[in-house]
Parts: C-alpha cells; sequence; structure tokens
C-alpha cells in the first residue's frame, strides 16, 4: 500500500469588508498529507482541527432560508479533507483502479482540463470514488457531511463567506453579473453591498484563485457545487450535533450539495447554502472533494 507523505504548506488569508475591499491580508501555515497516486498525479489532503461551531444561517443573513436554520451548535472531531475538489487528473487516475460498485467514465467533464475540478459527475459516481481510492490506499475516504463541510468551510468564521460579508470574483469563481427576467433581476451578481464582477462561464484549475480560507483550503464558494453524504433535510431540526453524517429520517431520493458555482450568484455560495439534487444527477457544475 502507498503510504501518505507528510507536509506543511504555507498559504495566504484574505479578509474583505463590507464592500468587497481588502482590510486584511497574512500568510499562515498548516499541515498536509500527499499521496502519490500516479508518477505525477498526487492527492493533497490538509489536516482539519477538532472543534465546536454554529451551523446555518442567521435568519438576519441576506439569502437566508428555513433550510439552512436553526442554528445549532455542533462538535466536530479532527478530520483530513482536500486542499481542493478532485481534479480531472485526480479522478482519471482513479477511473483506472478496479471497480468496487459500478463502472467510471474516466473523462465525464464538460470543461476540458487536468487541473480543473472533475464535473458530471453524480453522488454515486463520487462514492465509486471514494471506494476504489480506500481500496488502493488501505485509507477510509469518504464524502463529508454536512456538518464537516460548513465547519471546514467556514473555518472559525461567522460571516456569509470565510472572506468576510461578501466576496469578489478576484477571489473566487462565480456568476459576478445580474441576471434578468422580464426586466427583472432574478439573480444577482453581487452580495450585500459588494461589486459586481465577471461570469466566467465555466470552471477554473483549483488552485488559479491564490487566497485560502483560515484552515487552508481553497475553492469552498464558486467553482463547482461539491457533493455531501447526508441524505435531504427539510431543516436542521432534530439533527445530529456530533457532525455525523445524517441519514436517519431523511429524503432518501435526494442528497446534498454546498458551496456554489460558476454557474450561481453569490448569494448561492454562502457558507451557509444547501441545495438539495438527485444522487443520479450528473451536471456541468456538480463535483465533490474528499474527507478521511
Amino acid at each position: 500500500m502507498p503510504q501518505p507523505s507528510p507536509s506543511v504548506f504555507e498559504f495566504e488569508v484574505i479578509t474583505l469588508n463590507a464592500v468587497g475591499q481588502e482590510i486584511n491580508r497574512y500568510h499562515s501555515v498548516t499541515q498536509s498529507t500527499l499521496f502519490n497516486l500516479d508518477n505525477d498525479v498526487t492527492l493533497e489532503m490538509v489536516v482539519i482541527p477538532g472543534g465546536t461551531f454554529l451551523m446555518g444561517s442567521p435568519d438576519t443573513e441576506e439569502g437566508s432560508h428555513p433550510s439552512q436554520g436553526p442554528q445549532h451548535l455542533v462538535t466536530v472531531k479532527p478530520f483530513l479533507m482536500g486542499k481542493y475538489p478532485i481534479t480531472q487528473a485526480q479522478w482519471q487516475t482513479v477511473a483506472k483502479f478496479p471497480k468496487v460498485n459500478q463502472p467510471l467514465n474516466p473523462n465525464p467533464s464538460n470543461f476540458q482540463g487536468h487541473n480543473r475540478p472533475v464535473e458530471q459527475v453524480s453522488w454515486y459516481e463520487a462514492q465509486e470514488f471514494c471506494a476504489r481510492l480506500s481500496q488502493y490506499t488501505g485509507y477510509h475516504y469518504r464524502l463529508p457531511s454536512e456538518a464537516e463541510w460548513e465547519y471546514a468551510c467556514r473555518a472559525g468564521t461567522l460571516t456569509p463567506f470565510h472572506f468576510g460579508e461578501t466576496m469578489t470574483t478576484q477571489l473566487a469563481n462565480y456568476s459576478g453579473v445580474n441576471w434578468e427576467y422580464n426586466g427583472k433581476i432574478c439573480s444577482k451578481g453581487y452580495y450585500g453591498n459588494g461589486p459586481l464582477g465577471e461570469d466566467r462561464r465555466e470552471t477554473t484549475p483549483v488552485d488559479y484563485f491564490k487566497a485560502a480560507n483560515q484552515f487552508g483550503l481553497y475553492d469552498l464558494h464558486g467553482n463547482v457545487r461539491e457533493w455531501c453524504a447526508d441524505y435531504w433535510h427539510d431543516n436542521y431540526t432534530g439533527s445530529a450535533t456530533d457532525g455525523s453524517v445524517w441519514i436517519l429520517n431523511g429524503d432518501e431520493t435526494k442528497r446534498v450539495l454546498r458551496g456554489g458555482s460558476w454557474n450561481t450568484g453569490p448569494k448561492k455560495c454562502r457558507s451557509a447554502y444547501r441545495v438539495k439534487f438527485s444522487p443520479d444527477a450528473s451536471l456541468y457544475d456538480l463535483g465533490f472533494r474528499v474527507v478521511y
């Protein structure tokens, strides 16, 4: 079995004010592990410390929805999470590993590029990726729980984004223009008092933006929506408070996606935003990252 290589990396954290101006920038260092999947393909996992956080959005947050509440405290154990969403190079490598439950298309993505996130993959296919990767490495790779995902995304922040009260298309890949229908704005390209920006209409390489969150994770707001392991629940009433995957009494026909994408406005990229999809859906902005 291949063994992970401990690593340390430096990253940059940027904080914005309510109008999208940079108010703080600093360098930090954290630990990660590197797995060699192939001669030139690696998977880097960032060490996420355990802790307690407030999950969900307050009613006063722009874009808040009943499905994002009630806010509640969740205690999460330490885990490791992919520094980036799974890339096409990583997907193509793991797709060659022996099948566990179902076949994998080695090249499913609409927007081609080895270092772009893989997309057009279903929840079931993401689970198969995790199963093959686990079998190959001897480590239990899996999709994150919703609680783990939001905890990792927030990285100690209480604001709508880990960047602060708003974000800009200089820091994340989302639709930064207003979309109109019948003369009315149906999707805003700005959040709060933040600015309008670009609308790239495609994914970007996972290391395109150089600002990470406080844990050293990238691309959590935008680029591709990310599958979580949980069944869909209409709100957090009765949810687990230990960070585990929540399946009990959920809708088994729907799974959870987090993070927004290149194809959504900033409101749908917030740390607390969640949406449901059929687990066999495979759209050109659906991807994932792994944890163990």
